[in-house]
């Protein structure tokens, strides 16, 4: 296929960069050129997504068989390039997210899930909800049955720029007795960055419209699973020392946050963990091993190093510090 590919240097953008590469796609990305220089084989064209006539200028009449945009702020900004390219392309691809569904996510929800309001011509960018729908409204106005909207849930593998794989290999390379939020039980729903970028690109070949709820299997595995798999594949010589719930709560600590098994006041959050994926399933979404996600993701660590947070990030130490770590640890 011939590609335009909005973003194509962070987390998301990345990998389907990379992947579309593997696939032997013809690929051009749309960016500021202020964060990485393009692989080798992009075409890269610079400009600023946030003014019209830059973008105007730097397409010019260029036609693409697909479109995949990874913008997650003001949705005006996605309204005005899919207008733009509603005449030279033949699919939009936009890289949602689960958070377009209204809060609290009941059980075991799929696509019908009812969704939060939104403008797609709105310039605000702290709602992060309303900007992703905001978003997927601009595309569906301009593509219609064109448009795919995947809404990923937690999105996992190299290049992870949130901070939770990243952070939690950081920490338990430290070694020692090292705090786990419990029970080690809870279960956990998740995505490698690269299986969605590879049904991304599949369904842009396919003309695939709709949206899809795009993450792994409900539930696939635990939080036990994922910190031991961890310490499998790195080798790091660790006691994870398992904190309950309530303890966690008492002593104000966020920990366990970050992989969404716990909201700010302590209460499980429904419906994180348990989405319906039959539909993406259906439609071809594959998914590989846990520790080939965990082990691959430490390779880039340890050849790269740690990556700029993104702006709207939480800060990890908002999770845990090593004060708040030392006391809880002298309770268990």
């Amino acid at each position: 296929m011939k590609l335009l590919i909005l973003g194509g240097t962070h987390h998301v953008g990345r990998a389907i960069v990379e992947t579309a590469l593997e696939r032997g796609d013809e690929i051009a990305t749309l960016n500021r050129g202020l964060s990485r220089a393009p692989a080798p084989g992009v075409r890269a064209l610079i400009a600023d997504r946030t003014d019209p006539k830059a973008v105007r200028a730097v397409l010019g009449r260029q036609e693409w068989d697909a479109v995949i945009d990874t913008w997650a702020w003001a949705p005006r900004v996605v309204r005005d390039t899919a207008r733009l390219l509603a005449d030279r392309a033949g699919h939009y691809g936009y890289v949602s997210s689960r958070g377009v569904h209204r809060w609290p996510w009941p059980p075991t929800a799929d696509e019908s899930a009812p969704l939060v309001e939104a403008d797609p011509g709105s310039d605000n960018s702290g709602d992060y909800a309303a900007a992703k729908r905001g978003g997927e409204l601009a595309v569906l106005e301009s593509f219609g049955e064109r448009a795919l909207l995947a809404r990923a849930g937690m999105i996992l593998g190299p290049y992870e720029d949130v901070g939770r794989i990243p952070w939690w290999l950081r920490r338990l390379e430290k070694g020692g007795r090292v705090l786990a939020p419990g029970p080690a039980e809870a279960r956990l729903q998740y995505l490698d960055v690269r299986d969605l970028a590879a049904w991304m690109l599949r369904s842009a070949e396919l003309g695939r419209g709709g949206a899809y709820t795009v993450t792994g299997r409900p539930e696939a595995i635990t939080v036990g699973q994922l910190l031991r798999t961890m310490l499998e594949v790195t080798g790091f010589d660790t006691d994870l020392v398992w904190a309950p719930p309530d303890l966690l709560t008492r002593e104000g600590l966020a920990l366990g946050a970050e992989l969404g098994l716990r909201l700010p006041d302590g209460s499980a959050p429904s419906g994180m963990h348990d989405a319906d994926t039959t539909a993406a399933f259906a439609a071809g979404l594959t998914t590989r091993q846990l520790r080939h996600t965990l082990a691959d993701t430490w390779a880039w660590l340890q050849t790269e190093g740690d990556p700029t947070p993104r702006p709207d990030a939480p800060s990890p130490d908002s999770w845990l510090d090593a004060d708040a770590e030392r006391r809880v640890l002298g309770q268990l």
